[in-house]
């Protein structure tokens, strides 16, 4: 009992004397010791090295799980050192969605079909955006905040007690200046020196000994660096391999409803042809006019007037084209493209070119025209404009 006392009271005057010695410090009443450029350099590195660290974790973070509500789920479960539960992506509910809603509307119909392969698309797209994040959250986020949860808490209370080494340092200097002018009054024995000297020699070996700690853990950002660069390169791997196979995905399944489009509308030209004028029939979709207002996409002409048998037949003859007298339409090239062959037109990105569609052909090509050339240009590689 008696020794928990003495230990309190000893800890309650070093705590004194360091508020005393701060105070006066902050008021110009004291004298300061000064840390070396060096040191200072690798004070200032390592708190930037957390400022910025504790940023792009927080959103990176936000990248990956947009919702508030579930980054708050998920960070309560992680301090209670809990498995967080598996979450459905938006891309797999909306999966869910269009299955359900094809079952209803009959799988064998049109729309029914086509939701069923949107709906997979959307389920493989959910499926890949889980394996991004599971994997940028353990090969990047993972190392980030075990950075800050564990070196930079070392860091900081070693920094902490370097600052009150420090703080008892200065103290013990200004008790020997104030020492040695009081025994040159004669006020004080020169044991009094002698002791608060012997004070110095200990808190200065001290005090060096844990600048030495603070500056190895400090020159060691260096390693975390590189340590997260390391992270940041698998971290765009993982996002690199997660949009290309979005982009994979994506295209298979225009390639899909392409190659379905001119059955799913020729099918319900056939029906409305049975019940309906033959003005209403041949009037054009409302799909086909959302691409180009142009006479509708039937798979199958025998016979076209005015236009050549060849076009009929999936045969183009650039020469023996002529663009209709309405329905032609202004176009923005989107990408390059390199003709296949002398039926195609090839094409330079950002620029202007005419097209329109005749009947017969492909809904997934439309002849472009650029001055006197013109052939087979494929649609994906098009803006068109009004």
């Amino acid at each position: 009992m008696e020794f928990n006392v003495k230990k309190l009271a000893s800890d309650a005057g070093v705590f004194f004397s360091r508020a005393m010695q701060f105070t006066e410090e902050k008021l110009g009443q004291a004298e300061k010791t000064e840390l070396d450029a060096h040191f200072e350099n690798l004070l200032a590195r390592a708190d930037c090295t957390k400022n910025w660290t504790e940023k792009i974790l927080r959103q990176t973070e936000v990248l990956l799980q947009p919702n508030p509500s579930a980054r708050v789920e998920e960070f309560l479960y992680e301090k209670l050192d809990r498995k967080v539960p598996s979450r459905v992506t938006n891309g797999e509910l909306l999966a869910q969605y269009m299955t359900e809603a094809a079952n209803d509307f009959g799988p064998g119909t049109p729309y029914g079909k086509t939701l069923i392969k949107v709906g997979e698309t959307q389920r493989r797209l959910g499926a890949a955006e889980r394996e991004f994040i599971r994997s940028a959250s353990i090969n990047f986020l993972t190392p980030l905040r075990n950075f800050l949860e564990g070196d930079w808490r070392t860091i900081s209370k070693e920094r902490r007690i370097l600052q009150n080494r420090r703080l008892d340092l200065d103290a013990c200097k200004a008790r020997v200046k104030k020492a040695k002018a009081a025994e040159a009054k004669a006020a004080l024995w020169s044991d009094e020196v002698e002791k608060a000297e012997h004070e110095l020699r200990l808190t200065q070996t001290e005090f060096d000994r844990q600048a030495e700690v603070t500056r190895l853990l400090l020159e060691g950002i260096s390693s975390t660096h590189v340590n997260h660069l390391r992270c940041l390169h698998e971290f765009v791997e993982s996002q690199t391999n997660y949009y290309a196979q979005c982009y994979q995905f994506m295209l298979d399944l225009q390639k899909q409803l392409g190659s379905s489009k001119g059955e799913i509308f020729s099918g319900t030209f056939v029906g409305n042809a049975e019940s309906a004028s033959p003005a209403a029939a041949t009037s054009p979709p409302a799909v086909a006019a959302a691409t180009l207002p142009a006479v509708p996409t039937i798979p199958v002409v025998p016979t076209i007037v005015g236009v050549p048998n060849t076009v009929a037949e999936g045969v183009l003859n650039p020469n023996e084209v002529k663009p209709p007298a309405s329905g032609t339409r202004r176009a923005r090239v989107l990408y390059d493209y390199e003709a296949a062959d002398s039926t195609e037109l090839a094409l330079l990105a950002d620029e202007m070119i005419t097209v329109y569609s005749l009947p017969g052909m492909d809904p997934d090509w439309l002849i472009g025209e650029r001055g006197n050339q013109k052939g087979k240009v494929p649609v994906t590689y098009l803006e068109l404009l009004s």
